[in-house]
């Protein structure tokens, strides 16, 4: 693994910068490489890095330790992404906290065209595990990839129901990828490697305590297009990877249950609440989704934009990329800019300064842009 990655790694190692200031530092700075060369007296002027995380910054421990961390994934066989990777999932890299740095390993397409969270209650019913098992069956002409936590009862259901039809699928750890949680489950995600991975934002090492798996439950909810509820309890996890998925616009499916069962309290709130559309055969997801129609990218609506017949033939393709990503919203802080386009900051300006100048954006108060060519 390069320079680059040690410095990546070792960024995401920091006591108090979280990836939100790890996109403040990159799109200021460059790359993590050059954040750890840039002198104290640069740092400190990097909105909301003070001074005591930029002497954090410049400490040398945490390279050490990041060393340490890509020799334990070179023995694993695994990898990080960082979310200026091309390998990085897409539906991820614009969410407000994705992650900075994830832990891949396996052979699946964390950039499926299509992608299914399918969650539920670790005391998984017959009959949730046979909605899974219908659920998973149906998507199979349409080369679906599932994401779940590898949990007991429905997550691990649904990772053995998705190898039976030969589906990828993704397990999402609050752990590293050294530590298989529940260990029980070892043999199921050793098989997952061949058709799909295991996918974490935790260094190897890390056990999987309790505050970790809400956290695991947002990139579930983030790598999918839908996510669907089986069985879950008025209260868990399940409902809050629901949760998440609302939050990022995500389509959001539960199963009814008995009014008396205890697990199927969640779907039927979820529903009630209308927080979730109700499930009734596979077909409800499959037209929600249009996955009945011919292929689409999930990029190829901004591809489309960017390829805009109306834009001239001049304009290169990272002004593009900024008018793509300025159409769809009133506008856009130029931070926020920065770290859809992973553009650095400097380069940034001058585009948009470039932009401004031939009319196609204008500046706003407070650092915001928006669109003005049409």
């Amino acid at each position: 693994m390069s320079t680059e990655t040690q410095h990546q790694i070792a960024l995401s190692l920091i006591p108090g910068v979280g990836s939100i200031l790890i996109r403040q530092l990159i799109s200021y700075c460059g790359s993590a490489t050059d954040v750890f060369r840039s002198p104290l007296s640069r740092l400190v002027k990097i909105p909301g890095i003070g001074n005591v995380t930029a002497r954090a910054i410049l400490k040398t421990s945490t390279l050490s330790e990041a060393e340490h961390i890509i020799k334990q994934l070179e023995k694993l066989g695994a990898t990080s992404l960082f979310y200026t990777d091309k390998a990085y999932p897409n539906r991820l890299k614009t969410l407000y906290d994705a992650p900075a740095i994830l832990y891949f390993r396996g052979s699946g397409d964390l950039n499926a065209i299509r992608t299914l969270g399918l969650v539920g209650t670790r005391q998984a019913t017959d009959y949730g595990r046979r909605i899974t098992s219908e659920i998973i069956e149906a998507l199979v002409p349409f080369n679906v990839t599932i994401s779940s936590g590898l949990a007991y009862g429905i997550d691990i259901a649904a990772h053995r129901a998705s190898l039976t039809n030969n589906l990828p699928t993704i397990g999402v750890m609050a752990s590293g990828l050294d530590i298989i949680y529940p260990n029980i489950h070892q043999k199921t995600a050793q098989d997952m490697l061949t058709l799909g991975g295991l996918l974490t934002e935790s260094p190897p090492g890390t056990k999987p305590d309790a505050h970790l798996f809400p956290a695991r439950n947002r990139i579930i909810a983030g790598l999918s297009d839908v996510v669907v509820v089986v069985e879950a309890a008025a209260k868990g996890g399940a409902l809050i990877t629901a949760e998440y998925a609302n939050n990022y616009h995500r389509d959001v499916f539960a199963v009814p249950g008995k009014l008396t069962q205890t697990f199927s309290a969640g779907c039927n709130k979820l529903i009630r609440e209308n927080k979730a559309q109700i499930y009734t055969k596979p077909g409800d997801i499959i037209e929600a989704l249009n996955w009945d129609k011919p292929e689409t990218h999930p990029l190829k609506s901004i591809k489309q934009s960017i390829n805009q017949p109306a834009l001239p033939t001049d304009i290169t393709d990272e002004e593009s990329q900024i008018i793509a990503l300025l159409r769809p919203v009133a506008d856009l802080h130029i931070d926020e800019l920065s770290w859809q386009s992973q553009i650095p900051m400097g380069r940034l300006a001058s585009l948009l300064l470039n932009l401004e100048f031939r009319g196609f954006v204008r500046s706003l108060p407070g650092k915001k842009y928006a669109v003005v060519y049409v």
